[in-house]
């Protein structure tokens, strides 16, 4: 799917953010940076993580310039409050930066980090993967502890599941 105007993409990315916002409030604040094991990263790891990627590194190579990522530690935000209140007001800048875009700008390349070219559409739809793959480590991490988790769609697999017609009526 290749992005051809902001408009329309910025409109799926708040629906897309907002479901891992709803993951993300799923964290008890007192869990907030426990992890599955010694040197890996906790829940505030996470959401500092997709807050400050989206604004310091999506958004700025999508706008043409480098990347100004920060890292992901506490010293960003610390505390649930102040985490969350991070992830907002990150989200809020990306997007007034991303609302600029114009069909040109989507266009001309993004250069990454790592040094690769793509038309800046191209690096917006690697944003989106990015975050799907943040969010299932959330997912994973919640279930570890034993915290229920919204289904990402309104139905749960097994609900799914009992309103699909039986595989052998389908042949």
């Amino acid at each position: 799917m290749e992005i051809t105007s902001i408009e329309p993409f910025l409109s799926y990315w708040e629906g897309f953010r907002g479901r891992t916002r709803r993951v993300m409030m799923c964290i008890p604040p007192e869990r907030l940076e426990w992890t599955h094991r010694e040197g890996a990263w906790t829940f505030g790891d996470l959401v500092r993580h997709l807050a400050a990627i989206e604004r310091w590194m999506f958004a700025e190579n999508a706008a043409g310039r480098p990347s100004r990522y920060p890292g992901h530690g506490r010293d960003l935000a610390d505390g649930w409050d102040a985490t969350i209140a991070y992830l907002d007001a990150m989200h809020a800048e990306a997007m007034d930066i991303l609302r600029a875009l114009t069909p040109d700008d989507l266009r001309r390349p993004a250069v990454t980090p790592a040094g690769a070219s793509m038309p800046a559409w191209k690096w917006l739809r690697a944003m989106v993967e990015h975050e799907a793959h943040h969010r299932g480590q959330i997912y994973l991490m919640l279930g570890m502890i034993g915290i229920p988790t919204p289904p990402i769609f309104g139905l749960t697999s097994e609900e799914v599941r009992d309103r699909s017609v039986p595989l052998e009526q389908t042949a």
